[in-house]
Order: structure tokens, then C-alpha cells, then sequence
């Protein structure tokens, strides 16, 4: 089913869990990929394993932005998919926010998308598609997510904006919000495996199917929503969470 043949597609932060299995996905619909990621290995390999272009970028800098799109440009040409993925998680407590934690999660998470978008925007396709990823953290009130979830938050209201305004290029720009999924994410935190496996387990218990997501689950919707099959889709938020969201009381 290729339903992307012959379009250029960028993944940022694909070299591992959801932007590696959605660059696995989108190259598999015929899709010619490029992926981003801040270290030069894990981005070589990824890139090898996949059989897709691989560049090193951190989004956190707005030069090695810049030098992306260019080297995008030279190689590809023009974009027809932006996926917007690049993004940490530092859990934290009101009470022992930091300014470090604050400016490292804002930085990559939102100013990171929101430039991300902006620098592309010039060899973006007329039609093209922006996929963000953003969290049902966004909703949730989740403990020691305060600042985590607001770069969500806000990376959502920026989606419903710019889907708006880039809609006279017919540009379309959505939103998928994973619940607890399984990716390396949570191993960068800084919590013992003793403390992952215990969250784990009790937000586990909070998804109505039970299960963690994986990778793959969040994959097939950005795929569906780069094609041309969501043409009439934008300014939406997709909850992609084992119906999580539906009864987060649930226990």
C-alpha cells in the first residue's frame, strides 16, 4: 500500500521509539525519509537499520535548525511530511522545578516544534502535512509532569493556530496525543528501573485495554494522517491511549 510514492518525508528525534517505528512506517507506504536525531551514532545506526537519510540535528538550537533544512533541501528538495517528534520528558515535583528542567523541556519540546515548523515551512509542499506529537499528559493533571504537560499544552493550541493559518496553502497540520506507550523515554529520566517498572505498573492499570501502546500503535496514525487519505483532516488532536482519556479515574 504505498500510499505516500515519491513524497519526502522528515521524522525529527526518529532514531528511536515512536519516530523510529513512524520512519519504519512511512518509508514502508514509499515514502523517501529522513531522520533527526541529537547523537551521531544512534542516529547513524537507526538510519542504517532502516534504510532511510539520517542527519544530526538538536532541535534546542535554532542554527542546527537552520543547517537541517538546508541539507534537507540540498539532498531532497522539497517536503511533502513533517513529523514533529524530537522531545524529552523530566519528571519533577512542584516544589523541585528548576530552572534547568524547565528550560530543557520548553526548549527542545516547544520552542524546538515551533521552530522546527517555522524554518521547514519555506521548502514545505502546498498540501503538505505537519504531524506533532504531543501527550494526553496535556489533560491528565498527571503528578510530576507539571511542566512537561504544558509544553503539550501548548504545542496543541499552536497546532489548532497553525492549522488555521496555513490552511490557504492547504498545509495541514495535526496533533497526536499518546498515552503511556513504550519507548526509551522513560529510561532518560533519571528514575531507577525500580521506579519505572513501578509507574509502569500503575498506569498500566489506569488504560481501560490494559495494555502499554507501542510504537508501532502511534506509527500507523501518523502514516494515515501524512497521506492523502486525511486530506480533510486538520486542527485535530488524535488520543491514541487504550481509551485512557475516556475514564481517567479508572483503576
Amino acid at each position: 500500500m504505498n500510499t505516500l510514492q515519491g513524497k519526502v518525508a522528515v521524522v525529527t528525534g526518529g532514531n528511536s521509539g515512536i519516530g523510529y517505528a513512524s520512519a519504519a512506517k512511512l518509508k514502508a507506504r514509499g515514502a523517501n525519509v529522513i531522520i533527526t536525531g541529537r547523537s551521531e551514532e544512534r542516529v547513524g545506526k537507526a538510519a542504517a537499520e532502516l534504510g532511510v537519510t539520517g542527519i544530526v540535528a538538536d532541535v534546542i538550537s535554532l542554527s542546527a535548525i537552520d543547517n537541517l533544512v538546508n541539507q534537507v533541501k540540498e539532498s531532497h528538495g522539497n517536503v511533502d511530511v513533517l513529523f514533529v517528534n524530537a522531545g524529552i520528558f523530566i519528571p519533577a515535583p512542584i516544589g523541585q522545578i528548576t530552572e534547568e528542567i524547565y528550560d530543557a523541556q520548553f526548549g527542545i519540546n516547544f520552542k524546538g516544534a515551533v521552530f522546527t515548523t517555522e524554518k521547514f515551512l519555506p521548502i514545505l509542499n502546498d498540501g503538505a502535512s505537519i504531524i506533532n506529537l504531543s501527550s494526553i499528559n496535556a489533560y491528565t493533571g498527571m503528578p510530576n509532569t507539571a511542566i512537561y504537560a504544558a509544553t503539550k499544552a501548548a504545542l496543541n493550541s499552536f497546532t489548532r493556530t497553525a492549522a488555521t493559518e496555513l490552511a490557504p496553502r492547504k498545509i495541514r497540520v495535526n496533533a497526536i496525543n499518546p498515552g503511556p506507550t513504550e519507548t526509551p523515554i522513560f529510561g532518560k529520566t533519571g528514575m531507577s528501573e525500580e521506579q519505572i517498572n513501578g509507574l509502569a505498573q500503575v498506569m498500566q492499570q489506569r488504560v481501560p485495554l490494559k495494555r502499554f501502546g507501542q510504537p508501532e500503535d502511534i506509527a500507523n496514525l501518523v502514516a494515515f494522517l501524512a497521506s492523502d487519505e486525511a486530506s480533510f483532516i486538520t486542527g485535530s488532536e488524535y488520543n491514541v491511549d487504550g481509551g485512557m482519556n475516556v475514564n481517567p479515574l479508572l483503576s
